[in-house]
């Protein structure tokens, strides 16, 4: 049996892909589709986050067991969550089927101002002191194009209202940071197959980490010319597109 696993990033959680799971599964036919959270996120919220992307990798892999679910899984990843897909993939070679990494960036393979954009720098310390309605407020600019979006606002007060019932600590958020800021992957190519998929218009990240990767990995990249970070956000539909376009061949 398919199983997709879903991974998000940075003070995100299973919440915030929407209507995107039901949509992707329809599209690809899966079988099953697990979202995890990673501790100090979602319901997860009074847990201590990890501060390695490996910790956090090999917590994916023991909650799945725990939970009943058999490699090998799709993984279909996020931001950070690419990031721990990729850790993963060598800690555990055996667990994973295919990856699909959506606007990534890794080191040593890109620079650290492309993999945050430097006029983003003073926003970190609105994420970390901020209320839930200037975080919220500033996560959706910040991964998203769709300003003219008639349902933004209630997007936004959805987003508001889940840091209102599982709130993020400030020391947690600093957790996650230093986990994705120290993580330097092996030189190696993943040796399942990957897809790359990018929004040209990511105003978080530089679409350029998601073109280092592919020209290293020499794998198959996807870009959406008008998206921005939060791709299933922007364009959910595309997404699933992608993937499926991409398993037919």
């Amino acid at each position: 049996m398919t199983t997709w696993v879903l991974l998000r990033g940075l003070m995100r959680e299973s919440r915030h892909w929407g209507e995107f799971p039901q949509l992707f599964k329809h599209a690809i036919g899966a079988q099953q589709i697990v979202t995890l959270d990673f501790p100090g996120n979602g319901k997860l919220f009074r847990q201590a986050s990890a501060t390695s992307v490996q910790d956090m990798a090999r917590y994916c892999h023991t909650q799945l067991t725990q939970l009943g679910y058999t490699p090998p899984y799709n993984v279909l990843a996020l931001s950070l969550g690419a990031m721990v897909a990729e850790a993963w993939s060598e800690l555990y070679p055996g667990d994973l089927e295919r990856l699909v990494l959506i606007n990534t960036s890794l080191a040593p393979y890109s620079p650290f101002y492309q993999r945050l954009r430097p006029q983003n720098y003073p926003a970190l310390t609105l994420l970390l002191y901020g209320s839930a309605t200037q975080r919220e407020s500033l996560i959706l600019r910040l991964t998203s194009t769709r300003s003219q979006t008639e349902n933004l606002q209630a997007i936004l007060q959805q987003w508001v209202a889940y840091a209102g019932e599982c709130p993020i600590s400030a020391m947690n958020v600093l957790r996650q940071l230093r986990a994705a800021i120290s993580y330097r992957a092996a030189l190696t190519i993943p040796a399942v197959p990957v897809l790359l998929l990018g929004g040209q218009q990511d105003r978080l990240v530089n679409v350029k980490c998601t073109l280092t990767l592919a020209q290293h990995w020499h794998c198959a990249t996807r870009l959406h010319p008008a998206a921005g970070h939060d791709l299933p956000l922007d364009d959910g539909v595309w997404v699933a597109q992608q993937i499926s376009d991409w398993l037919a061949s």
